[in-house]
């Protein structure tokens, strides 16, 4: 048998190797423990490129929030948006890409494309969500503006090179899966050389103590047995203390974020991108109040050069002509003014192609009732331009259609609908050209519809007047104008331009017609012994019911603003 001095080593041996191993663990929760964070810098040899893209992995690649140090000369912006959207503005342009870090995570991935040398300075894209604006250097906290992914692009001023000097803070796995079993076992390493000691004690005891009576003796074993038994029990509860704190430590500090849904998991981004709306509520206001003071500050000065970069289509055209005549005209009634303090309602297509057509239905001081807004945007390094302003018919409800992003239709779709939106058009178009029109009980009209009452009321007048001339009219679809919205009931709204032309023709030699100060402004007379011609621009919206419906079409919207006249 092993002998006591031999047991008296051996737990002394265990007793040591036991603090050592509790200490091995406790060190790796505190002197040891790693680092909260840790920092990857892009390399510097790294090719020069007007834009720099982050790619949206790198957002969620350790969990928690990412900060971004940039450092460079002059000055430079940061934007965040879609990652389809700045994919489609990047385009052809040459670019790095950070998309990763190194595997001793001490550099970004940083990889580049050759492309174009330069680009449109990229500030003040309406694609971009968020912009921050700096000077030299930048401390950034990547978070998402919305739900979804989203990308980050840097860039100077699109003619020099994207800062290069770039650093990633990330959160770092602070998780020691090996502290809590090493404190537990160096617990059990110093109970077990505690225990093996007291053994090793008392049986040195019971081989000595032949004095005495055996009732003394025994006496004396139970109380070095009850006395072994109390410090075996002081020790277990120190290991289990140990195992309770580790253990609590230890779920704490390695407890997993929880994991998304398989299906959000396995969605795709461009899928997930696919069901967003193009534009969030915070883009759609800005564009909204750049708009207006683009639209108030031509207004002011009767200058079209001032609407240039918001205003295009229909309205930029109306309003040109409608300066013209102001200048000509003083009594001439200027065009409804753009508002964007009182948002009634919002459109946006969840479509991601280009051009993008988005709604809203706003009101404000000069508007006596709400008017709708188009704007367009025809690709993706162009900003929204208003191309239409039409205010709508008295009484009229604003068909729902979900602020989350709706379908856009084709205009010639017809799927799930009563008329498809080119249909549509064209049977307004022909309603307002004759009383005898097919569409005739196909379009609410009345009170609630009043435009077409009184174009029709307009032209009979005309003719009824026109003593000396021979009169006609016509209204035509311009095909590329047409926009198509789903409603949330299945229907669509149907938004587009039909071009009114009024051509007038003297009955007999020598007769005149005259024509408005309006038109005379552009024609450059009043009168004409040959003709004249009077060309109008309609910005309509109209309500298509569901396939199956009994109910019949609705005229949303209307205006219409003179565009030219000339005589023959």
């Amino acid at each position: 048998m092993i002998g006591v001095p031999l047991r008296l080593k051996t737990a002394v041996a265990l007793v040591l190797l036991g603090l050592l191993t509790l200490l091995a663990g406790i060190g790796q929760r505190t002197i040891w423990a790693p680092s909260e964070t840790f920092t990857a810098s892009a390399p510097a040899d790294a090719a020069a490129a007007p834009i720099t893209v982050i790619d949206q992995n790198l957002r969620t690649l350790h969990g928690g929030t990412v900060k971004i140090d940039i450092e460079g000369d002059g000055n430079f912006m940061l934007a965040a948006g879609r990652p389809d959207d700045v994919d489609a503005w990047v385009g052809q342009a040459a670019h790095n890409t950070i998309s990763g870090v190194s595997e001793d995570r001490a550099s970004l991935q940083v990889e580049h494309t050759d492309g174009e040398a330069t680009v449109p300075n990229p500030a003040g894209s309406d694609l971009w969500v968020s912009t921050e604006n700096a000077s030299g250097e930048l401390e950034y906290s990547w978070t998402p503006p919305a739900d979804g992914d989203w990308t980050l692009l840097l860039a100077s001023d699109g003619t020099q090179p994207a800062p290069a000097s770039i650093s990633m803070t990330f959160p770092n796995d602070t998780s020691t899966p090996w502290a809590v079993p090493l404190m537990v076992l160096g617990s059990l390493l110093v109970v077990a050389g505690i225990v093996l000691a007291l053994l090793s004690a008392r049986r040195r005891n019971g081989e000595g103590g032949g004095e005495g009576s055996g009732f003394a003796r025994r006496a004396r074993a139970r109380s070095e047995a009850k006395s072994s038994s109390r410090v075996t029990m002081a020790a277990a509860g120190v290991v289990a203390a140990a195992v309770v704190a580790g253990t609590g430590v230890a779920a704490s500090a390695t407890s997993p974020a929880p994991a998304p849904s398989s299906d959000a998991a396995s969605a795709s981004p461009a899928a997930q991108e696919a069901g967003s709306p193009v534009l969030l509520d915070a883009q759609f206001r800005r564009i909204l109040e750049q708009v207006s003071s683009a639209v108030d500050a031509g207004d002011a000065a009767k200058d079209a050069a001032k609407l240039s970069d918001r205003v295009g289509g229909t309205e930029l055209e109306v309003r040109t002509q409608n300066y013209k005549i102001r200048s000509q005209v003083g009594s001439y009634e200027p065009r409804m003014p753009v508002r964007s303090t009182k948002l009634l309602t919002t459109v946006v297509t969840s479509e991601r192609e280009w051009p993008r057509s988005v709604m809203a239905v706003t009101q404000g001081e000069g508007n006596v009732v709400p008017q709708l807004l188009t704007l367009v945007q025809a690709s993706p390094r162009e900003n929204y331009k208003l191309v239409e302003t039409n205010p709508l018919q008295p009484g009229t409800t604003f068909p729902t259609i979900s602020r989350d992003g709706t379908e856009t239709l084709a205009p010639a779709d017809k799927t799930g609908l009563l008329y498809s939106g080119e249909e549509a058009l064209s049977g307004l178009a022909d309603r307002l050209t004759s009383e005898d029109s097919a569409f005739k009980d196909k379009l609410v009209e009345g009170e609630s519809s009043p435009y077409i009452a009184d174009t029709l009321s307009y032209q009979a007048e005309v003719v009824k007047s026109g003593e000396n001339g021979n009169f006609s009219f016509t209204h035509k679809v311009v095909p590329e104008s047409t926009v198509v919205f789903r409603t949330a009931d299945g229907g669509a709204l149907v938004l587009g331009r039909i071009n009114f032309g009024f051509e007038g023709t003297p009955k007999a030699a020598g007769d005149k017609l005259t024509i408005g100060d309006d038109a005379a402004a552009l024609a450059g007379g009043k009168e004409t012994t040959t003709g004249m011609v009077l060309s109008f621009a309609e910005s309509v919206a109209v309500y298509v019911p569901p396939a199956g419906s009994t109910d019949p079409m609705k005229l949303v919207a209307a205006t219409r603003g003179l565009t030219g006249a000339s005589f023959k």
